[in-house]
């Protein structure tokens, strides 16, 4: 097939989308298309700027999966995965970005082309939520190339090996392992087409990210003006264009809620005078903090959960209980903080077995504690007591499952 013939399958492919998922098309229409057929773009990329594609790997996909190609490229920019990698390492938040897309528009009725990362336990969450369950996963490769990173002539279109023994012709093995500086010395000197794009700057990316998210908006009004909208994709959407705060902020909001300094307008006595001031009324809050200790939860973290802890109980004179529990509370707590005591974890906890959220609101129960606000730090993976409590319970959740009842945070 020359190269006219994949410039119109890739129109096609383009109509199709912008007809049945007008959504997807009209963020496909904002990547120019560049054919290449340097080392560096075996099958397909972008740098959030355009869409980048090798003819060869084109040509052997169907129509169908040429529409799953475009739309992949395109969600990779509409939901900034170019600006939000962060601290986080390159080729596992690469692989996050993937995980987290393609379960997505397998939804949406696309279908993915052979060598998709897909898998089950990821659907409906986002990289963020990914990045840290990956560890098992290093090994695998994304199909195509994201390549508006750093280091951006390493990781990411790779194939398995097994395709490479079947010598699939969308990748020789000296590419997947070929340093950037030999790949680019190649492309260079066998007239296989201009190197990769630069990464992008942090202006760049802030500057794409805001128009992006522009783009998605107006995409999302026309699709849903359309009825041409649902699903995972229409949560997905609604989700990312609320204005987000981080946990730790969240966290804050809540509990400082419950412990606000107010003004009291009640009479004073006649020896301070007839006249009624607004005085300033302060009161002692009591916490309770409980800590999964099932095993999913590693010190670290804790430590982190805990310091901030620590700094909002200065700030809210706040008295701090704390119990730990996987499947029973351990016997060693509760460990109480006053509001002018340091609030940290103790030097070990026994846990590491099943999980049950029942004794510690058992715990509260038996004492008839009213505390103004239960925080449990989990991966929410365990056993529920059937009936809410009469106070507020905030869950700062590690992981994607969901709480019955309460104030849910997603922690990472």
């Amino acid at each position: 097939m020359d190269s006219a013939q994949i410039e119109t399958k890739l129109a096609a492919a383009r109509t199709r989308l912008i007809l049945d998922k007008p959504f997807l098309g009209a963020l496909v229409l904002r990547l120019p298309m560049q054919e290449t057929i340097a080392d560096w773009c075996p099958t397909t990329a972008t740098d959030a700027r355009s869409f980048y594609y090798n003819p060869a790997y084109i040509d052997a996909l169907t129509l169908d999966e040429t529409q799953f190609t475009l739309a992949h490229e395109a969600l990779h920019c509409a939901l900034s995965h170019f600006a939000r990698r962060q601290h986080r390492n390159r080729h596992r938040w690469d692989l996050a970005c993937d995980f987290a897309i393609n379960p997505l528009l397998v939804d949406d009725g696309l279908k993915a082309p052979p060598g998709s990362l897909l898998l089950e336990q990821f659907r409906g969450m986002t990289a963020e939520e990914i990045y840290p369950l990956l560890a098992e996963f290093e090994d695998q490769e994304t199909l195509d190339n994201h390549a508006y990173d750093n280091d951006n002539l390493q990781g990411g279109s790779g194939r398995s090996e097994r395709d490479l023994e079947r010598g699939d012709p969308r990748e020789r093995p000296e590419q997947q392992h070929a340093s950037g500086s030999d790949r680019r010395e190649r492309q260079d000197g066998d007239g296989n087409g201009p190197p990769p794009p630069e990464p992008l700057t942090p202006d760049e990316q802030e500057t794409l990210a805001i128009q992006w998210q522009q783009r998605m908006a107006g995409a999302a009004q026309q699709a849903i003006q359309a009825g041409k909208l649902g699903g995972a994709l229409a949560r997905m959407i609604d989700h990312l264009l609320q204005p987000q705060l981080p946990w730790r902020m969240l966290l804050a909001r809540y509990l400082t809620s419950n412990a606000r300094d107010d003004f009291s307008y009640m009479r004073p006595s006649r020896r301070e005078g007839d006249f009624i001031l607004p005085s300033l009324h302060s009161k002692q809050i009591d916490l309770v903090v409980a800590l999964d200790t099932s095993g999913s939860i590693d010190d670290e973290e804790c430590q982190q959960f805990l310091g901030e802890i620590d700094a909002l109980k200065g700030q809210m004179r706040a008295r701090v209980t704390l119990l730990a529990c996987d499947a029973a509370l351990n016997e060693r707590g509760p460990w109480v903080f006053e509001p002018w005591e340091e609030f940290k974890m103790p030097e070990s906890f026994e846990g590491g077995g099943g999980t049950s959220f029942k004794p510690v609101f058992d715990w509260v129960e038996k004492r008839g504690m009213r505390p103004e606000s239960l925080v449990y730090f989990t991966d929410a993976e365990g056993d529920f007591p059937k009936q809410e409590p009469a106070y507020p319970v905030i869950w700062l959740v590690k992981g994607k499952q969901p709480v019955p009842w309460g104030e849910r945070i997603q922690l990472n």
